[in-house]
């Protein structure tokens, strides 16, 4: 359906492009619409819509990825259509069957197939599905209508020049409240992160690392990312707590890392003062896959891991791992890849 496109693959970026068309359904009386493509990229709702005013909205990002052979293929979809769900059931909004999800997606990725980037460039289509809370609602209670929709732009490769180390530092702020919505992949988290972000890269850091907001001791999140960590007794270790969104990414490399790198893995309390038990860190999350961490500045100290400037051996192999799998060019494990047929 779609149309030739002119674009300079090597240098695309993280930014919006409009393609051709994008999956629209509503929910009304109980119930969801078919749902359907249009070239339309605005969206027309109520003045009085509670994603304006309550935050009632969630959003998922996930790939498609353009094959050696030229196919393409989705990673882990049904895994994005559940935790929408869950986010979606933590502020009352109806939920979307995860076949409706994953056809959606497929949906927009064939009509939208000149934007799928060639294999070898490592761009990708990048989808971007949400469901939002509309129609004429002023009192604080879950709106009467909900739009799902599901649009993509081609994005570059997160690592131009190479996967390099970036370093962070320790935020004095929270991301989310004890139950609260950190685990909901919704919008006001997203907010909330805006200021110490920009705290953070004033001072020259990539981002900031969240602890506990109960007790500023545990790590959480890295920016928009989950926390990893190589013991030095070659562990995999990642944190475990309510607050953290549960990232596809994050649950993918702890499969790798045990199946397929035979380590052990574990998903535990990780103390901001016990830096010194990893020989290599990371965060994972959809854009880069891994952005490796060279330090992490707290009380005034750098602690470096592997190196300011260069990737950790077991940090590249999990990249290469994931990233060769999520292309086509490793095996997946059963059930992981969906082919846009």
């Amino acid at each position: 359906m779609s149309k030739n496109v002119n674009i300079d693959w090597s240098n695309l970026g993280f930014n919006y492009i409009k393609t051709d068309f994008r999956y629209v359904s509503r929910w009304k009386d109980g119930k969801w619409d078919e749902g359907k493509l249009t070239e339309d990229n605005k969206l027309s709702i109520s003045e009085a819509s509670t994603a304006l005013h309550y935050g009632q909205q969630c959003f998922e990002g996930l790939k498609a990825y353009r094959r050696k052979d030229g196919e393409i293929q989705l990673f882990r979809p049904d895994q994005n259509a559940r935790r929408l769900n869950d986010s979606c059931k933590r502020i009352l909004m109806p939920e979307i069957p995860v076949e409706k999800f994953i056809d959606a997606c497929i949906q927009v990725v064939k009509a939208n197939e000149a934007y799928v980037p060639p294999h070898g460039t490592g761009a990708t289509l990048y989808l971007r599905p949400f469901v939002i809370g509309v129609g004429d609602n002023v009192g604080v209670k879950p709106a009467p209508e909900y739009i799902f929709c599901v649009f993509c732009v081609p994005v570059g490769p997160y690592f131009k020049g190479g996967m390099t180390p970036v370093n962070f530092n320790v935020s004095e702020y929270d991301r989310a409240a004890p139950y609260g919505t950190g685990a909901a992949k919704v919008g006001g988290n997203y907010a909330a992160s805006l200021y110490p972000h920009e705290l953070a890269t004033k001072k020259g850091f990539a981002d900031c690392i969240y602890l506990d907001p109960a007790t500023h001791t545990k790590i959480e999140e890295v920016g928009a990312a989950n926390f990893f960590g190589i013991t030095k007794d070659n562990k995999f270790i990642t944190p475990k707590s309510p607050s953290i969104l549960p990232s596809i990414t994050k649950y993918s490399l702890l499969y790798i890392a045990e199946n397929y790198l035979k380590m052990e893995v574990e998903e535990r309390d990780v103390l901001i003062d016990n830096l010194d038990e990893f020989k290599e860190a990371g965060a994972c999350g959809t854009a880069a896959v891994i952005t490796p961490i060279g330090g992490i500045e707290y009380k005034n100290k750098l602690h470096v891991f592997h190196s300011e400037t260069e990737v950790g051996p077991v940090t590249k192999k999990l990249y290469d791992t994931l990233y060769g799998i999520q292309f086509g060019d490793v095996d997946a494990p059963e059930g992981w890849i969906v082919e846009v047929k």
